[in-house]
């Protein structure tokens, strides 16, 4: 019988556990400065492995930059980042070796079919010859593009063309994907496509996904944990479940009447939990810190002074919320702003 030196197992048991929660991304205290301006501020996160992990924030808060660091496109200005268990700037071999990129453009060749797009990437990535077509056709299957591998690109949609390019960005087998703003200028039929692709890859496939976007139903609908980024810092990360539910309750009402008397919206605003009133046009949205409470004092309101209760909806805390609360401002407010300072009257500023 073999015996171990209790250190010696407790080392190796240590070593067990580490693979067994190592993770595929790790960030610490990273900058990216250019010039004067700091693009990315001292972020910090790890990415488990298996997950799919979200920036969120608008154009300009330094989510491309990050991507392009942990890519090895450019060195941080300062902090460390591992990408897969490599040192993205002492192992950048290696963490290239471990990744698939889809850049936020589109870059597959417009001249070649969707075939050949996919075939010379395997060939610049060493994929073996015996393996190319075997997994090129596993791909085009999971993208649901086999009836069109013989297209040329030009031919396809924008949404076709995307899955194309996430085809192509697994033909090496990464083990982590990192997407910048996969759906960016996509129609809204198109952009949920490529979610239920990506989950449908995910769940076939042992891969570690970071996307970056900027639209809040995306993020909520494919994310299992989001970092909210603004103005190059990390300002909060979590599940979109707990980031909703830290902070306080915000339903908010929307309500309209048949014949609401004068002085409505003032017995409105006194209604349980109710922690604000605002009309528009014939709606009333009413905030409140509990939405089944005071839509219950709604209705019972509304029979005693026999108004008629036309329409009622009630919206639980979305990520908007979550991003005001963390940020001071509505994540399009940051876009609009996002879009001044890319006018052909400002100077650009990197960090996009």
């Amino acid at each position: 019988m073999l015996h171990i030196a209790p250190n010696l197992q407790s080392a190796i048991i240590n070593l067990q556990f580490q693979r067994q929660t190592m993770n595929s991304i790790e960030v610490n205290d990273i900058v990216k400065k250019f010039g004067d301006f700091t693009a990315v501020n001292g972020v910090s996160f790890a990415v488990e492995d298996g997950e799919i992990f979200g920036l969120l924030g608008p154009n300009g808060a330094g989510k491309s930059t990050l991507i392009r660091m942990l890519t090895t496109l450019m060195p941080p200005t300062s902090g460390t980042a591992t990408v897969n268990g490599h040192d993205i700037v002492k192992e950048a071999d290696g963490v290239r070796r471990s990744i698939g990129v889809i850049p936020q453009a589109m870059t597959s060749d417009l001249e070649l079919s969707v075939n050949e797009n996919l075939l010379i990437f395997a060939k610049l990535y060493g994929v073996p010859r015996d393996r190319r077509k075997k997994l090129i056709a596993s791909l085009l299957e999971a993208v649901e593009l086999t009836q069109w591998a013989d297209k040329q690109v030009k031919n396809l949609s924008g949404g076709m063309r995307r899955r194309v390019e996430i085809a192509r960005g697994l033909v090496h087998e990464p083990r982590i994907f990192f997407l910048d703003e996969p759906t960016t200028g996509l129609d809204p039929v198109s952009r949920v496509a490529v979610w239920e692709m990506l989950q449908k890859i995910k769940q076939h496939r042992d891969l570690t996904i970071l996307i970056t976007t900027h639209y809040m139903d995306e993020a909520d609908k494919l994310c299992d944990r989001i970092a909210i980024v603004d103005h190059g810092k990390l300002v909060a990360l979590d599940s979109p479940l707990t980031l909703k539910a830290s902070i306080p309750g915000k339903n908010v009402l929307e309500a309209s009447f048949a014949n609401a008397p004068v002085g409505w919206e003032a017995a409105l605003s006194t209604l349980p939990f109710v922690d604000g009133v605002t009309t528009q046009g014939n709606v009333f949205r009413i905030s409140s810190s509990n939405g089944p409470g005071t839509t219950l004092a709604l209705m019972e309101a509304a029979s005693n002074a026999n108004v008629t209760v036309h329409s009622l909806s009630v919206q639980s805390t979305t990520l908007d919320d979550v991003f005001v609360h963390y940020t001071g401002r509505a994540l399009r407010d940051a876009l609009q702003d996002a879009s001044a300072m890319d006018s052909p009257f400002m100077l650009r500023r990197p960090g996009r």
